[in-house]
């Protein structure tokens, strides 16, 4: 089985958000929608529910008056696939480079993919600089901007906010954290700061880690985990932490596929 976690950049407007997750049907495992970060992340299996959200947010929404503190390329910004159960890491390299002749073909939207020849940041700072797209036309979409369509191995997404709402501290805590296993990045959201993380090797340094770095450096107000995470990832952590790290077994994946079944 193949999971895909779209991010789109929309996080403000129900309405668009509902018909766009409306668009994945059963496939549809979780939606997690941020209005600061003007950004929504779909939890999706298989591989056509992820073409019938992107071909209705190409529909529905407009790059040109997107604001958000999250960065991103597109309407529809990234589109990673992962091979769950039952699936190689070859199929999900199959899926992405489909759905990149197949967004850059039927919806005339650039894609840039990323997997183990180039990663995403490098696609954020490349992009129309020194890096031009894989698939589709040489130049963004005028509406829909352009993809970011991967294939990577279970990775968690992870914000913590700092009970001080101190935008330099936040940016230096992730300065001083950011290893190749955690992507890090100190945000203003708000009146509120975070510390927001790419957890690339959940595994071996989760969402405890994470808090633990963070918490070393400064006082933490909450813990908020973006989408879901792998039971393996859960049962790694202590049970008498996962109300603190905002963890939980029906936020896993192996939960919400059992409630689809």
């Amino acid at each position: 089985m193949i999971e895909c976690v779209v991010n789109i950049s929309e996080g403000q407007n129900k309405a668009l958000i509902d018909q766009i997750a409306a668009s994945a049907g059963r496939d549809l495992l979780d939606l997690h929608t941020d209005a600061h970060h003007n950004r929504s992340v779909l939890t999706l299996v298989g591989v056509d529910a992820p073409r019938r959200v992107t071909a209705k947010a190409v529909e529905l929404l407009d790059i040109r008056s997107h604001s958000g503190v999250h960065p991103r390329i597109g309407v529809v910004d990234v589109v990673p696939f992962v091979a769950l159960s039952g699936s190689t890491k070859q199929d999900a390299r199959i899926a992405r480079d489909e759905f990149c002749q197949w967004a850059g073909e039927e919806l005339a939207v650039p894609c840039f993919t990323y997997g183990d020849h180039r990663s995403l940041p490098d696609i954020r700072k490349q992009a129309w600089n020194t890096l031009t797209p894989d698939c589709g036309p040489p130049n963004p979409h005028p509406s829909a901007g352009a993809i970011a369509v991967g294939e990577r191995d279970l990775l968690v997404a992870y914000n913590l906010w700092l009970e001080t709402p101190d935008l330099a501290l936040a940016k230096e805590i992730a300065k001083q954290i950011r290893t190749s296993e955690l992507r890090t990045l100190g945000l203003q959201v708000g009146n509120e700061v975070q510390v927001s993380m790419n957890l690339i090797s959940p595994l071996s340094s989760g969402p405890g880690r994470a808090y633990d770095l963070v918490s070393e450096r400064a006082s933490i107000n909450r813990a908020e985990l973006v989408g879901l995470v792998p039971e393996a990832v859960l049962h790694r952590e202590d049970p008498s932490r996962w109300g603190q790290l905002d963890l939980s077994v029906g936020q896993t994946i192996e939960s919400r596929l059992l409630g689809r079944s």
